[in-house]
């Protein structure tokens, strides 16, 4: 047993040293320490200048005390923290979420085009799912309840929808100081400016009566 159980370390081991992270990481690995970002510079670099002089409270933030407003079309509220708004993420290659939900709450799919995202679900009872790319467009979904995580692959369109009778909460970490989010109803009904009707007509097979339907319900 004894031998066995030195094998399996060893092999943990060997496979640990294997992958390459550098390679894998979202962000660029930090040249420093830290670099609390300055976000009033006027250079514009990939990221944030770091402020001359930092101090203990650059490392705090109460950006998500308190639950999001959920009286909206959406039923859902998602605040979040990257370096842009807790200048201590700055360089460390991570951000991090709330999402609150009404009763039937979703969050449309979307996409985060620069990091992974592993959701936990703190209370309610939420179902999620992503779609992977083509050819295969495979649907994954799940039912989710407290102390659940799932993963949402980098760059995988995804959803999340409250499916129980009381409100929910979920927390996010990214691999990313700025993952971005592109919702889908928003990048193909409500861009700007707007993508012709003519484009999506062919693509949703739909007269252009119906896209601007369409356009004006999710700009509404």
């Amino acid at each position: 047993m004894a031998a066995f159980l030195d094998f399996v370390r060893l092999t943990f081991l060997v496979l640990l040293l294997a992958v390459p992270w550098g390679a894998i990481a979202a962000d660029e690995d930090p040249l420093q320490d830290v670099c609390v970002a300055d976000i009033n510079a006027q250079v514009k670099v990939n990221g944030f200048v770091c402020k001359a002089s930092i101090s203990a409270p650059d490392f705090v933030s109460p950006i998500l005390r308190k639950p999001g407003n959920i009286n909206n079309k959406l039923g859902s509220s998602v605040t979040a923290a990257g370096a842009a708004n807790f200048p201590g993420l700055n360089t460390q290659g991570l951000s991090f979420a709330r999402i609150d939900y009404a009763p039937g709450g979703v969050v449309p799919p979307h996409n985060h085009p620069r990091a992974s995202e592993v959701l936990f679900v703190v209370y309610g009872t939420l179902r999620v799912g992503f779609v992977t790319s083509s050819p295969e467009f495979t649907l994954f979904t799940n039912t989710l309840y407290p102390g659940d995580l799932t993963v949402f692959p980098r760059g995988l369109v995804h959803f999340i929808i409250n499916v129980g009778d009381t409100q929910a909460l979920s927390l996010s970490g990214l691999d990313s100081q700025n993952p971005g989010a592109s919702l889908l109803p928003n990048v193909l009904f409500a861009s700007n400016p707007t993508i012709g009707d003519d484009v999506l007509g062919k693509a949703f097979n739909l007269p252009p009566w119906e896209i601007e339907k369409i356009k004006a319900a999710v700009k509404g």
